[in-house]
């Protein structure tokens, strides 16, 4: 019995599948992100005259700029196509977002503390994943990486030479 749970724990701290697990991520935080474009995009009548202006921009601009950021960025972060840059639009989106949550924090209306049900920790989270991205880059299972294989490829050089272990 002992030597059962010996090889249990060997094998299930000495295996990583760390570009399955990058390309797990990727999907469900883009499948994650592009839900609210798509809710944007489909109560966009109703959303264009409320949504808060950022940058100086009106409500219906901030609105289109960002459905554009949720789904295109989602899209190339799902295929890890330019992937640590497209994740450089949403970190700014979030952050916008979370100072809107915390500004009318600050208001009359609470919505976001630890004890509300209100989604204020969303934008956060979504930085923290958007961070990862920048950090541990897409993976193997991704566009950016058989792209790179392909220039590889054409400079006549080896994979092992000109990219660090992925």
């Amino acid at each position: 019995m002992k030597i059962f749970f010996e090889k249990l724990f060997l094998r299930s701290t000495g295996y990583a599948y760390s570009n399955l697990a990058r390309l797990f991520l990727r999907l469900f935080v883009g499948v994650m992100f592009i839900q609210f474009g798509i809710r944007h995009l489909i109560n966009f009548s109703s959303l264009r005259y409320t949504f808060p202006p950022i940058l100086g921009m009106d409500s219906e601009t901030s609105l289109i700029l960002m459905i554009c950021i949720e789904v295109i960025c989602s899209l190339f972060i799902m295929v890890g196509f330019l992937t640590r840059l497209a994740v450089l639009p949403p970190i700014i989106a979030m952050s916008i977002a979370e100072y809107h949550i915390l500004h009318d924090m600050l208001s009359d209306t609470v919505t976001y503390s630890l004890s509300s049900t209100q989604p204020g920790y969303l934008p956060l989270m979504f930085i923290g994943v958007f961070i990862f991205f920048i950090i541990a880059g897409p993976g193997k299972i991704s566009l950016d990486y058989f792209i790179s294989l392909f220039i590889i490829s054409r400079r006549g050089k080896d994979e092992r030479d000109e990219l660090e272990e992925v």
